[in-house]
């Protein structure tokens, strides 16, 4: 299964680092989506299927936990798989977090960490658990 991913974060250098996390991951990736707040994020959502959405927490005009809490209230993107990536990682932002569905990784992370947090997230990488 190739994966079609969303990278939302407001800074365009870290969206870079991510996509490139993301390739050194070794993952199996068919395209990666970019947006710089939750409200473009939404918009790509609405109009490119998307298999996984890596998304920040602090970002202007909608942040990454409200963008979550659109998510899982529209149907057509209840269950896409979110996982966070950020500095912010207090035990109570994890655990509100969980709450909503979505994983965790915190900033800076290696490609070996990003890959076994996208893989716990998606339930492996091939699809043949599904």
């Amino acid at each position: 299964m190739s994966l079609k991913v969303l990278v939302v974060d407001d800074s365009a250098t870290m969206r870079a680092i991510v996509s490139k996390t993301l390739k050194m991951a070794g993952l199996p990736l068919e395209e990666i989506h970019q947006a710089a707040n939750g409200r473009e994020g939404l918009d790509v959502l609405g109009s490119q299927l998307v298999d996984l959405v890596l998304v920040d927490i602090n970002m202007p005009e909608m942040n990454g936990m409200e963008m979550i809490e659109r998510m899982r209230a529209t149907p057509e993107f209840a269950d896409v798989p979110v996982l966070v990536v950020s500095t912010e990682g207090s035990e109570t932002r994890v655990k509100e977090l969980r709450e909503k569905g979505a994983g965790f990784i915190q900033k800076p992370f290696s490609p070996e960490k990003l890959k076994q947090a996208v893989e716990q997230l998606i339930g492996g990488n091939d699809g043949s658990n599904n």
